[in-house]
């Protein structure tokens, strides 16, 4: 009986075995499917956001190429008044021509054409081309452009003010100075006053400032404007601008319209040719040529004990 038991139970968990199987390779397949279903959509998303993200991209690159273009025809036009306020002639392009296929061709028109005339075969008709050959190859001379006097109206005298000082960091004798001119930015200055002034007064100190020097290295650093003082072999004095002055005001000479140079060229040494005529009078008042430096409706720039000796 046991036997016969046993062989039962055995076939019994025989049979049962391949139902198992069964279920579970259809369970995979499913899971299979599904799985396959699930990669279609996430590819099928991520091709939608590819194409938007390229749209996206076109739209920004076609306004991008916009502002290029504009900014080109602005230096383009920049460029062409340039040239021609330094007489150089501007010569126009010949327009574009089209070598599509899929243009329509236009028949040619026919035109009557007059009579030609002989022209004279004497040797007198000869020196008459050549002159007026010659005529049309002479090029208009330049405009010259009208150099302004030298004087100190080209000299951009502006108010500034000592937000920073400390010494070079490479040279002894020398001020490393931030200079609020009423710009965005402070300037850097440099200055050898180190043997001349206490560094305790020149911090925040009123100051009037040469700005449109060429910007020069002086030790490494580059310094942006000059500081203006009354000045001897033995001493030198900063000069001090009127009282209620503000970073930025504008120094007039009286007599003189204040006309500055954007940078002066070094070559043609403005700053050089009214050196000798800057100093300070016996009211200690800062002149060029005997006139005051004055800051407009607030009086005038003065040294503090110097008389009649240079400013530079």
């Amino acid at each position: 009986m046991i036997r016969i038991l046993k062989n039962l139970t055995t076939s019994q968990n025989l049979g049962r075995t391949p139902r198992i199987m069964s279920a579970s390779i259809s369970d995979f397949q499913k899971k299979n499917q599904e799985a396959e279903s699930l990669l279609k959509s996430l590819e099928a998303e991520i091709e939608c956001i590819q194409k938007e993200l390229a749209a996206r991209r076109k739209v920004e690159l076609e306004a991008e190429n916009v502002v290029l273009r504009k900014q080109i025809e602005a230096a383009k036009r920049n460029l062409i008044s340039l040239e021609t306020l330094n007489g150089r002639k501007q010569i126009s392009l010949p327009p574009v021509r089209n070598f599509s296929t899929d243009a329509p061709t236009v028949p040619p028109v026919k035109t009557e054409e007059p009579p030609v005339t002989p022209a004279p075969t004497t040797d007198s008709a000869k020196p008459q081309k050549e002159k007026k050959e010659k005529v049309k190859k002479e090029k208009a001379p330049a405009p010259a452009i009208e150099e302004p006097p030298i004087d100190v109206g080209r000299l951009d005298l502006r108010v500034g003010k000592i937000v920073e000082v400390s010494r070079h960091p490479d040279a002894d004798s020398l001020y490393l100075e931030k200079i609020d001119c009423g710009e965005p930015n402070p300037r850097t200055v440099i200055s050898g006053l180190v043997k001349f002034v206490p560094i305790e007064e020149m911090k925040n100190r009123m100051v009037v400032v040469l700005c449109n020097l060429k910007p020069a290295k002086m030790r490494g650093i580059l310094s942006e404007a000059m500081v203006m003082c009354a000045s001897t072999p033995e001493k030198v004095e900063v000069l001090s601008p009127p009282a209620g002055s503000a970073p930025g005001d504008h120094v007039h000479c009286e007599g003189y319209e204040r006309n500055p140079d954007a940078q002066l060229n070094p070559k043609k040494k403005v700053f050089e040719t009214c050196a000798p005529d800057l100093k300070t009078n016996d009211s200690l008042i800062a002149c060029f040529k005997g006139a005051a430096l004055n800051v407009p409706g607030k009086g005038n720039v003065v040294a503090q004990s110097l008389k009649n000796v240079f400013v530079k």
